[in-house]
């Protein structure tokens, strides 16, 4: 049995949630000297809504201008590309097109552009039919018009968040897993309750994501927001359906949602999605027949050579939205305490430019430790088919899972590492294994023995 941690000890930090905005908030706290904590509830980091995302780097584009989040995805957008080959974080320079399909849309054309260049992407240019279909050759002929957003690219959306935690982790930070906030109080010092005993803290921030309103709730006793979960669901098409496009293709927004997108994964397939549903439930990401259908006709309609190719999966997600437009950021000075609430669909993006801001809020914070000069850069997770990858390499002890190419190397690299899976779906977002094409129909019986005892429940086990 475990020792049980000390709660003698005080943290400079205490973050709750490990979704990818926790995950920059602790990489960029322990680089800053501080000593960090994080807690996250359940049994792997981006269990929340940060394990299903379109994984777009946004330029803030279309964002409200002079709103936190134009700020938060701006700063994000420029740290990510000054950091990412230090961190071996792929980036695929794919562009983006907004295309406009009926006289409505095209009408609106002109007035995104202003507000992109509004936001200081001045880049954005319109574009002819013509230049359209040359550029995307696949595209219906019913497209109207559109502009083109040249600094939209693709990254991994897992890797990304896993370096920044496993960044601040090899740098000093603590994580405990399965570990959920239940109450707490400050006295000057904070003093919280968790399901594996007592922490203490100087600040506590607040990144729960789906649950951050109940996180404020039951530390400070209200919120200024409440969470009204915004489910996308998306259909995956086979590899062979990449060719088809080379940009990403997106819609016209709408005041509540991005729209349907088309766009290629770093992970070779072709996406279509979000949708955008209200829910009460904070944990159903269930999807649902008639609504993939109609996403996978939406995606026909746009690019009709997606009819020749088979859809390889579906996902859904949770989006943490409020009623409120903007992301809810807020301070107690007095209690030392920050919330970082409604970072919706463009967290990916913004997480690093979030961190940055709330560092910021925290600049006169007395930390343990000096800023770090020379800090650890841990080994990243190689998942990219646009960039090399583990199997390429010699020893690396057999191709496990073929669909994906995933290696016994990557996977003991993954399960002996400082933040191993405990679960098959954390060890299908650090390795990509059985997420391919036969969904582990060929690879679950050498996976099972070569993960046997690590992962709860084991594999060919059912879920409790």
């Amino acid at each position: 049995m475990p020792a049980l941690p000390d709660s003698s000890e005080i943290f400079d930090v205490v973050i709750i949630g490990a979704g990818v905005v926790g995950c920059a908030m602790a990489r960029r706290f322990a680089l800053d000297g501080a000593r960090v904590l994080v807690l996250e509830k359940a049994a792997e980091v981006l269990d929340g809504a940060s394990k299903a995302n379109s994984a777009i780097l946004h330029t803030g584009f279309d964002a409200p201008p002079g709103s936190v989040e134009q700020k938060c995805i701006a700063d994000g957008y420029r740290e990510y590309l000054e950091i990412r080959e230090s961190l071996g974080l792929p980036l695929l320079k794919t562009g983006a097109m907004v295309l406009a399909w009926d006289e409505a849309q095209l009408a609106q054309l002109l007035v995104l552009v202003a507000k992109a260049h509004k936001n200081g992407v001045a880049d954005v240019a319109m574009l002819t039919r013509a230049e359209i279909l040359v550029q995307e050759p696949h595209l219906s002929e019913s497209v109207k018009g559109g502009f083109v957003v040249p600094g939209e690219y693709l990254i991994d959306p897992w890797a990304s968040a896993h370096a920044y935690i496993l960044q601040a982790m090899a740098n000093g930070a603590e994580l405990r897993r399965n570990c959920e906030v239940l109450s707490g109080r400050f006295d000057g010092v904070w003093r919280l309750n968790t399901s594996q005993g007592a922490v203490r803290a100087k600040q506590v921030i607040n990144c729960a994501g789906l649950y951050g309103d109940v996180i404020d709730q039951r530390l400070l006793g209200s919120s200024d927001f409440k969470i009204k979960p915004r489910k996308g669901q998306f259909v995956v098409f086979d590899k062979p359906a990449s060719k088809l496009a080379r940009a990403v293709i997106l819609p016209v927004p709408t005041k509540t949602t991005k729209g349907v997108v088309i766009f290629r994964t770093i992970f070779g397939n072709i996406a279509v999605g979000p949708t955008a549903e209200e829910q009460e439930s904070r944990t159903d990401a269930s999807t649902e027949a008639e609504t993939l259908k109609e996403l996978r006709r939406k995606g026909i309609e746009m690019l009709p050579g997606l009819a020749d190719y088979e859809v390889t999966t579906t996902y859904a997600g949770l989006r943490p939205a409020t009623e409120h437009h903007d992301y809810q950021i807020s301070q107690r000075a007095a209690q030392n305490y920050i919330t970082v609430g409604g970072i919706r669909s463009t967290g990916l993006s913004a997480a690093l430019g979030v961190a940055r801001h709330v560092a910021g809020l925290n600049a006169r914070a007395g930390f343990s430790g000096k800023p770090l000069k020379k800090p650890v850069c841990p080994a990243p997770d190689r998942l990219s088919n646009y960039h090399p990858r583990d199997w390429e390499s010699a020893g690396h002890g057999g191709i496990i899972c073929h669909c994906e190419l995933v290696t016994k190397r990557e996977i003991l690299a993954a399960l002996n590492g400082p933040m191993p899976p405990t679960t098959l779906q954390g060890l299908k977002r650090r390795t990509r294994v059985c997420m391919g094409r036969c969904q582990g129909f060929y690879c679950t019986g050498p996976l099972a023995t070569l993960t046997q005892g690590r992962l709860d429940p084991a594999i060919g086990e059912p879920d409790e």
